[in-house]
């Protein structure tokens, strides 16, 4: 079964959101939302978010989960904005990632000090996943698929024959995404990708970022088979060992998510900002290293 699938590209973090479904008036599902952020004035705003709105709305469709591959560290989600909007259309929609969330708040929590209030038990998501689940969206089925090694609480999230990979690989000319973050791991990366490689050939990778040469279009999707024999870093028949240490030496030299702090002090908590201070104003941290 090929569900029906727009894909959003958000070109200031090189994004790219799904929205998937059974086609007009059916059940959907969202995937990775942005919520556009500017760091220099922190200014938040929502225009990327409202265009997934619209397309609800134009398809009548009813969004019954708001899905993340996993903690991003390069863009805020909109998932939390969008709960709410659809909440307040009469349509709500759940909240969910990967049970491995748990091991990353708890990680970040004390980064950012965040104290007795931050819960860092997975609360703040409406539901957490577990690998081999199958959530119900209407006709279709939504098969979850750990995937860590990029992250921890990385998952995949198979509808017919498509698959929503996350960062765990990129487009075949980009490769793998990093594993330096707290929590992350090369070898466990390379057996999550061969989980993948192992799904049949028919299956399309949807893809939660793509970075294209200046005179290319990102795309959105890769076949799998093109990505078995193309991928720059990990193809079918890569040795594990000779793969970790390319890996491990290629992030060595990979500078700092842009948005690494604000990102994740938002994302931890499925989109909510940090509470007000008393002057009703809500702040992002950075810890200082001197």
């Amino acid at each position: 079964m090929s569900p029906v699938i727009q894909s959003f590209f958000h070109a200031a973090t090189n994004t790219w959101s799904h929205l998937v479904s059974n086609g007009d008036g059916t059940a959907a599902a969202v995937i990775d939302p942005v919520l556009d952020f500017d760091p220099a004035s922190g200014r938040i705003s929502t225009e990327s978010a409202q265009a997934l709105i619209a397309a609800v709305h134009a398809h009548r469709l009813r969004v019954e989960w708001l899905l993340e591959t996993h903690a991003h560290a390069d863009h805020l989600t909109a998932a939390d904005w969008l709960r709410r909007e659809l909440a307040a259309e009469g349509h709500p929609a759940r909240t969910a990632i990967g049970a491995g969330i748990v091991a990353v708040q708890q990680h970040w929590k004390s980064v950012f000090d965040l104290g007795e209030d931050f819960a860092a038990d997975g609360s703040d998501f409406d539901h957490l996943i577990a690998d081999g689940e199958h959530l119900p969206l209407g006709d279709l089925t939504i098969e979850a698929l750990a995937t860590p090694g990029h992250t921890s609480d990385g998952m995949s999230y198979r509808v017919g024959d498509a698959v929503f990979v996350g960062d765990t690989v990129f487009s075949p000319a980009a490769g793998t995404g990093r594993c330096d973050f707290p929590g992350g791991d090369a070898a466990q990366q390379f057996r999550s990708i061969q989980r993948l490689y192992a799904l049949p050939e028919a299956t399309r990778l949807f893809l939660c970022h793509d970075y294209p040469p200046r005179d290319a279009e990102p795309r959105e999707a890769v076949d799998l088979v093109e990505q078995r024999s193309g991928n720059a870093q990990l193809r079918r028949d890569t040795d594990e060992s000779d793969y970790v240490a390319r890996r491990r030496a290629r992030d060595a030299t990979l500078p700092v998510p842009r948005l690494l702090y604000p990102a994740l002090q938002v994302n931890i908590r499925a989109g909510r900002l940090p509470p007000p201070a008393g002057n009703g104003t809500a702040y992002l941290r950075i810890p200082l290293r001197v």
